[in-house]
């Protein structure tokens, strides 16, 4: 497969400004638009949702519109793609570049036609006069030049009651090629001259590599794979071990066969005990939130609630492993990736082989999907350094093994609240965090000595683990931690895990004290819109209000119905947050074998401006399937070396059969701006499927996944009660 063109000279490179039109819009000779946006898409629909706002701003049509996305080279630095962020935060400047560009060349066409602006309007960038077409687009309007304007924070942009082409579904642009296999993504990416490397790891499989980083390697022999033919270089700079060459099944036999001594490293502590695990990892308590006098708070008669729940180590589990290209020539160093992070990723390369950050460039391409960070950096920065050593172009493509072992888990979490109602029937609420951080740093850096290898404590202040209930009395408190094995973000972050653990503490306090669920929370609730989207949901389910049964259900298969809601919001983003999500759930509880059958789940959004309707469904669909999964299958299995999950049947996820009928409410948007879409329907599935479990069977599962052991193991527990 061909290699794309060599890309032309660039000034500047990765310093594009944020505070001009140009940097975000640009009008061919034919009025053809090209936009720009430092985000990516990854699989969200993305690029269609920011095609869509721009056509709409411009009145031009949403095929003429061609975006790139997250090319350091071409876009703005507007941070990484986390967060559910793009639409409510990156997509603004863009969108107000377009409506300033259209502003722009609806004066230059009042001029040449000397008619007031007023008079003018455009359809599909045609400028139109008295209900006729004049001979004026944007393209014969712009001649060729550049806009040349300052992006005004006030710039006027369309009401949304003007819109033709935001809130109307879109197919997504990027599915034809894909389908078709048409497509070209980084792993099939092809230089000439290129030649294919694979990096030689310690045997300490995901581990936090920080304490030992850079002297690990004891000896190398470089000699023991020389005889293999087409090994151009072995290349060893302190831990970092690739060898190199013209074939990649050579570079495979290489690595394999290289012979080298690593220094030994203590042994883990024992994850199959991971509350122990967390709690003797060393911590440092962060307040988030003390209102009111918890320790002294007078309990209603029903006294306080005491619960743990645990959250486990978890993959991204990409179905195609990672992979990097790259290219230093005449001083210029390019990088191909799958990245979702391109900006920050383009300053750890240029730090990494210590280039100034305008002679690196670094070009987003589509990769398997993440929903997170999976090593996608690592294979990125391993091949830049590679080519910037030999100077000829290099892929690095990951193995399956590597990408289950090294790719940053989402981390585990250890949750503690303490709880109930006071006599004049307010919440009290004592909530504590274990939190290792997941912030691991690039491999490369780490490996080379070139970066600090340690992954810091999580300083962002995560305003998940505070409850979204109206508490008289509350205490949260966040105990941060280094990491105990590599960790990054993954879709929902701490949201999940923390929201686990209030919804399923809620439901615990509602069945204590013999209540309906729903109209419990609703007493509890403040928040207009989180009231409206609860009540909205448990009407599209068909819930009827009613007291928990207090017999236990007999049989084999049990069925039950469960509820949970949350608005996703994250401390990367401050002031901003994602879409309220509500589920109700149904589950099948089978009780000779233990296995949860997610049934059906009714799922309602509050998103407000919706760009593509049916992108948001499909990122639902796509929340409730992996979540699903998350809650009832995966885990990170772990030995004294580290991680031992490093194949697909070590780390089973949903299969087609086990999918469940969805069924989605997208509440309507009342005037509001867009919402962040992407995770937040993710957030309330387990405790949604906790409490549907403890409707159906009488069981209380507070350790993720619920998997048949452990159902039956609750279960044995409470017949025994």
């Amino acid at each position: 497969m061909p290699g794309p063109e060599k890309p032309a000279p660039l000034v500047g490179v990765g310093l594009v400004p944020h505070d001009q039109v140009d940097s975000f819009i640009a009008v061919d000779d034919h009025g053809k638009v090209t936009a720009f946006n430092g985000h990516v898409d990854l699989g969200t629909g993305l690029r269609t949702a920011l095609g869509q706002i721009v056509a709409e701003e411009l009145d031009v049509r949403f095929d003429d519109v061609t975006m790139v996305l997250g090319d350091t080279g071409l876009t703005p630095d507007q941070g990484g793609t986390t967060a559910s962020a793009s639409i409510q935060s990156a997509a603004v400047p863009m969108r107000r570049a377009a409506a300033q560009a259209r502003a722009f060349l609806v004066a230059q066409a009042a001029e040449r036609l000397g008619v007031p602006a007023a008079g003018l309007e455009v359809r599909d960038g045609t400028i139109w006069h008295a209900g006729r077409p004049t001979d004026w687009h944007y393209g014969r309007l712009l001649e060729g030049r550049r806009f040349e304007m300052r992006l005004a924070a006030d710039a006027a942009v369309k009401d949304p009651c003007d819109y033709r082409i935001v809130g109307k579904p879109q197919p997504r642009v990027d599915i034809p090629a894909k389908a078709t296999g048409r497509l070209t993504y980084v792993h099939d990416l092809r230089l000439p001259g290129m030649l294919h490397a694979r990096v030689v790891r310690p045997p300490y499989a995901g581990r936090d590599i920080g304490p030992l980083a850079g002297s690990s390697l004891e000896w190398i022999d470089p000699d023991s794979v020389a005889h293999l033919p087409g090994i151009v270089k072995v290349v060893a700079i302190r831990d970092f071990v690739a060898v190199v060459a013209t074939r990649e099944e050579v570079a495979i036999k290489a690595a394999r066969a290289l012979k080298l001594r690593w220094r030994p490293w203590p042994a883990l502590p024992d994850m199959n005990d991971l509350a122990a695990a967390l709690r003797d990892n060393p911590a440092r308590v962060r307040p988030l939130k003390d209102s009111g006098d918890v320790d002294d708070a007078p309990f209603d008669a029903a006294g306080p609630l005491q619960a743990t729940y645990l959250w486990p180590y978890q993959m991204h589990g990409s179905i195609g492993p990672s992979c990097g290209v790259a290219r230093y020539e005449d001083g210029m160093l390019t990088v191909w990736s799958g990245t979702q992070l391109p900006h920050v990723l383009h300053g750890d390369i240029a730090a990494l082989v210590g280039l100034p950050a305008d002679r690196v460039r670094l070009v987003r391409m589509e990769a398997s999907g993440c929903y997170g960070r999976n090593c996608a950096d690592d294979a990125a920065a391993e091949a830049a350094l590679l080519a910037y050593e030999l100077g000829r172009p290099v892929r690095v493509q990951l193995m399956r093994d590597e990408e289950h072992a090294w790719e940053p888990k989402g981390t585990a979490q250890l949750l503690e609240v303490r709880g109930g109602l006071d006599e004049s029937g307010g919440l009290v609420y004592d909530f504590s965090v274990r939190y290792p951080s997941n912030n691991a740093p690039i491999l490369a850096l780490a490996y080379t000595g070139r970066g600090d290898p340690h992954s810091p404590f999580e300083h962002k202040g995560d305003r998940t683990a505070v409850p979204q209930y109206r508490c008289g009395r509350l205490r949260v408190r966040v105990c941060d931690m280094h990491t105990i094995v590599r960790a990054a973000w993954m879709r929902g972050v701490s949201a999940m895990p923390n929201v686990f653990a209030h919804e399923s503490f809620i439901d615990e306090l509602a069945a204590r004290h013999r209540a309906d669920p729903v109209e419990f929370r609703l007493r509890l609730m403040d928040d207009e819109r989180a009231i409206a989207l609860t009540r909205a949901v448990a009407a599209r389910a068909g819930r009827q209000p009613a007291p928990r049964p207090a017999r236990r259900p007999a049989g084999r298969l049990l069925r039950g119905r469960g509820f949970a809601q949350h608005q996703y919001v994250h401390g990367s983003y401050p002031g901003t947050g994602a879409a309220w999500c509500a589920w109700a759930c149904e589950v099948e509880v089978d009780t000779e074998t233990g296995k949860i059958a997610v049934r059906k789940v009714w799922v309602g959004y509050d998103c407000g401006q919706v760009i593509n309707p049916d992108g948001v469904r499909h990122q639902i669909h796509g929340n409730v399937i992996q979540s699903c999964s998350r809650v009832l299958k995966e885990r990170v299995l772990f030995d004294a070396q580290g991680v031992a999950s490093v194949e697909w049947g070590a780390y089973p996820i949903l299969s087609f059969t086990e999918i469940p009928e969805i069924d989605v409410l997208i509440m309507p948007a009342n005037g509001n701006p867009p919402l962040g879409a992407g995770e937040s329907a993710s957030v309330p599935s387990a405790a949604a499927i906790a409490n549907a479990v403890y409707d159906a069977a009488g069981i209380r599962l507070r350790e993720v996944p619920f998997t048949p052991d452990r159902v039956l193991a609750a279960l044995a527990a409470a017949r025994h009660e």
